[in-house]
């Protein structure tokens, strides 16, 4: 298998290729508003990296958010299509489930929180177990103002930018920011392995700022 990872969630356009022995190559540019831009000449870097071409490539996985509406669409955009040109499978995977993974080893607990900007003042959030085995997701994405969550809640072990932007309601900042693309790939190459469901469904959480004007019409 050679599994192209994709993520635009976060401030972090990330892309990596994974094989059967690990990350053969991975690239992040971190550009809250340059998702367009960078995302298609990552995916070529990585490939001339990795010495591989499109035709290499077996399996593409996209992150599905939650993240905000344009930058969130750019990269599964980008990887369903070019799954669709390949005639390969595109599985999905939670942006917030990999943040959870990259920090599961930072933090001292069984629990922990994954915090990330969703603008307008408000953070994505999700809770997480923290087992031997991995993370495991307690709650489903929620998109909220931060002062509103429990402060039980708050007072987890936080991965994301939600303690950079609110350091006062998110106390026990973890050192992970954005997706890593060849953590997305780990995560995603072990659900393949064990047969998981992986939708391709993005997790807007709420709708676009961009409306046309037969929506702000009904709205």
């Amino acid at each position: 298998m050679l599994l192209l990872a994709i993520d635009t969630s976060t401030s972090a356009i990330t892309v990596a290729l994974r094989d059967d022995d690990g990350t053969r190559s991975a690239a992040t540019v971190l550009d809250a508003r340059g998702h367009t831009e960078h995302v298609s000449p990552l995916v070529e870097r990585c490939l001339a990296e990795a010495g591989c071409t499109p035709a290499d490539v077996t399996d593409v996985v996209v992150g599905t958010g939650p993240g905000p509406f344009t930058g969130l669409r750019v990269g599964i955009v980008t990887g369903v299509v070019f799954g669709h040109a390949r005639g390969i499978p595109v599985h999905g995977v939670c942006s917030l489930d990999v943040l959870a993974a990259q920090a599961s080893a930072l933090v001292e607990g069984d629990e922990l929180l994954v915090a990330t900007d969703a603008r307008r003042k408000e953070v994505y959030t999700a809770r997480y177990a923290v087992e031997p085995a991995g993370v495991r997701r307690l709650t489903e994405p929620h998109v909220d103002r931060p002062a509103d969550l429990p402060e039980d809640l708050r007072a987890l072990p936080t991965a994301g930018r939600g303690p950079v932007l609110y350091p006062d309601l998110f106390p026990r900042a973890v050192d992970v920011l954005d997706v890593d693309a060849a953590v997305l790939a780990e995560v995603a190459a072990a659900r393949i392995a064990a047969g998981e469901p992986m939708p391709v469904e993005p997790l807007y959480l709420r709708r676009p700022d961009a409306l046309t004007t037969a929506e702000r019409a009904r709205r």
